[in-house]
């Protein structure tokens, strides 16, 4: 294997100097420096990245903690930060915290160990907030994606609650005034937005908020199912129903097809974040669309931004959505 010494050699320079142009540490004559870049191509060197991340303090490589398994729909956002992420030349690591608040604090110091720059994570229901408290403490450069609990982090996420407020008038405009919501996790701050938004809507409304009608679950489409079963049981069950994730949506589908139900002739349907194959389902599902490449694409720039400035003030930011109306909600009969 080709070493510095050889690089040096051939160039006939110092290697102090192939140093300088390997890492960027100093100026070096532009003659000298493409002297220096044909020894190497000549003989082969492959510059040691974790040697150059000690003497210039970065490994240019960026942490990515997401629950990317078991929720689907991260994978566009994931995509998006690695396409920005190469496009700003960082490489990018990713771990699957699973939603699972010790899982995520073992991933987030794992990477802080292993130094990338900066971070980007999807933070879980952790009521103590431990992996945030790890990277305050640590001051890691952070930027949190699609849930925003902590605004002395830089975030990205939509207007949820704006969202669910469209989405919930654009159910009601049918004639529906039972609507039931399944929403996911409680403890996601996600789940909390849309709930005030799905609360805000009845009331501007003028319809009664049925606490009967309003249910969260833990973030699985079995309890979704298991939520929209018990809704469906109930005398005065509700004429529609919106959902406040994929998960959910999907959930709330499989139960309607258990009751041999028909959408939206017995039941209307509406829910939060399209996704692909939404157009498979019978009948195709109006959803919520979330700007996913845009999220992505934003919170790679504000971390590469925190990284070149830590001390600046932290930054929110709200991305619209829209809705995709398809044959999935109707009159109630």
């Amino acid at each position: 294997m080709a070493t510095i010494a050889d690089v040096a050699r051939r160039a006939g320079v110092s290697l102090s100097t192939v140093s300088h142009v390997v890492n960027g540490t100093r100026r070096v004559a532009p003659e000298t420096a493409r002297a220096v870049q044909a020894a190497i191509d000549s003989v082969g060197y492959i510059p040691n990245d974790l040697a150059r991340a000690l003497k210039t303090s970065s490994t240019h490589s960026v942490g990515v903690a997401i629950s990317a398994i078991s929720n689907p729909y991260f994978s566009d956002i994931i995509c998006a930060i690695e396409t920005e992420c190469s496009r700003l030349g960082m490489m990018v690591f990713l771990s699957d915290t699973e939603d699972d608040p010790k899982r995520e604090l073992e991933v987030v110091a794992a990477l802080h160990q292993r130094r990338v720059d900066g971070i980007i994570l999807a933070p879980s229901a952790d009521p103590e907030r431990r992996a945030l408290a790890y990277l305050r403490a640590a001051r890691v450069p952070c930027v949190l994606v699609d849930r925003t609990p902590d605004p002395a982090f830089d975030q990205v996420g939509v207007n949820n609650r704006a969202a669910m407020r469209k989405l919930v008038e654009h159910v009601a405009a049918h004639g529906h005034r039972r609507i039931g919501y399944i929403g996911g996790n409680p403890g996601f701050e996600t789940t909390k937005e849309r709930v005030v938004g799905y609360r805000q809507a009845m009331r501007r409304l003028g319809l009664v908020v049925d606490e009967r009608y309003l249910v969260t679950s833990s973030g699985t489409t079995e309890l979704a199912a298991d939520a929209a079963r018990a809704l469906l049981d109930l005398v005065d069950r509700p004429t529609a129903l919106v959902s406040g994730n994929n998960l959910a949506t999907i959930g709330v589908m499989r139960a309607l097809r258990e009751r041999r139900l028909r959408v939206p002739a017995d039941i209307s349907v509406a829910g939060f974040d399209d996704f692909e194959w939404a157009d498979c389902f019978e009948p195709r599902l109006t959803l919520v669309a979330q700007p996913c490449a845009e999220i992505g694409r934003r919170a790679a720039a504000l971390l590469m931004e925190r990284i070149a400035a830590p001390d600046a003030p932290p930054r929110t930011v709200r991305l619209d959505t829209s809705i995709v109306e398809r044959d999935s909600c109707g009159a109630p009969q």
